[in-house]
């Protein structure tokens, strides 16, 4: 019983008995069998985690976060990557839940209608991040991309820019809920040009930003100022405007969305909203855990909110 405890709970275990339990365990070379365990538990140690990306900035700051949360307890984390699929989210959750896992913790709230009923009838417990809204499926942890559009395009008008232009890459479900925040601030302010809105369907690089910069200016000379569906669109826009000689904040104004590191950096400094990726993963993994531990959250829909964060990029005298 005691061994079975230092395998599943080492916390409730003394530290002398867990020392020399452990030791035996690497003489013999024993590997605990996941199967039986979930057999006689109804559920293995394992915490499944499902983003769109692994090479994404956004998403590796989530998973710093879920990873330091989960360090030294007795949760194991799984990661899977959907590829901003539906198809392959819903596989994902399938094979996930086909191991019984203790708890998932997956992006985003815009799970296939299959991928939503398979979640709301498993019983493990469900974390959604990046995003809120007022229909979890158990809990959730993450902000309002459309809410944090409309205030950096808010910004950009303070700034006293009266052409504002958007550009946009991916066009997943976060992605057309900026644009919707831009569409909403400028057209409520009767400066929403469509010819100034400038988006693909592929993935977002620094290269492609410069692309569709290049669009843009094509498009719409008269374009004074825009946001960027993220930092390496924005970074990306930045260098076409050098390279064509176009003052920044002077001429046009650029702001980017996350904030990662390169947006502070970059000369001049880019301003950006800035979003609270590496807290959400790790308070994601503490409510998961708390709630397997039977303590509920207070409140199951947690808004971390955001903050645009003004630099040179955007600031006119």
């Amino acid at each position: 019983m005691t061994v079975s405890r230092a395998l599943r709970e080492p916390e409730r275990v003394s530290v002398k008995s867990l020392s020399r339990i452990r030791a035996v365990i690497a003489r013999l070379g024993y590997l605990p069998d996941p199967a039986a365990q979930a057999l006689a538990a109804g559920r293995t140690n394992v915490i499944g985690v499902i983003v769109p990306s692994v090479t994404n900035n956004v998403f590796a700051d989530v998973m710093r976060g879920v990873y330091a949360a989960a360090e030294d307890s007795r949760w194991q984390v799984q990661l899977g990557n959907s590829r901003y699929s539906p198809l392959e989210e819903e596989r994902l959750v399938k094979t996930f839940l086909s191991q019984r896992p203790a708890g998932l913790i997956i992006s985003g709230i815009d799970q296939s209608d299959e991928t939503r009923a398979l979640l709301r009838t498993s019983p493990c417990r469900i974390v959604q991040i990046m995003e809120i809204s007022d229909q979890p499926l158990d809990m959730m942890i993450g902000f309002s991309h459309l809410e944090a559009a409309r205030a950096a395009t808010r910004h950009l008008l303070a700034m006293g820019y009266t052409r504002p232009g958007f550009l946009g890459a991916r066009l997943d479900p976060r992605t057309q809920r900026r644009l919707a925040g831009f569409r909403d601030v400028a057209a409520a302010a009767g400066l929403l040009e469509d010819r100034r809105i400038v988006t693909t369907p592929q993935a977002s690089t620094v290269t492609l930003g410069g692309l569709l910069m290049a669009d843009l200016l094509s498009r719409a000379p008269e374009t004074d100022a825009i946001l960027c569906n993220n930092d390496d669109l924005a970074l990306g826009a930045l260098f076409e405007c050098q390279r064509r000689g176009i003052a920044v904040p002077g001429k046009i104004g650029i702001c980017g969305f996350n904030d990662l590191e390169m947006m502070a950096a970059a000369h001049p400094a880019i301003s950006s909203v800035r979003t609270h990726r590496y807290e959400m993963g790790e308070r994601a993994m503490r409510m998961l855990a708390a709630a397997l531990d039977a303590s509920e959250p207070a409140e199951p829909v947690v808004d971390l909110g955001f903050e645009v964060v003004e630099r040179q990029s955007t600031l006119r005298p």
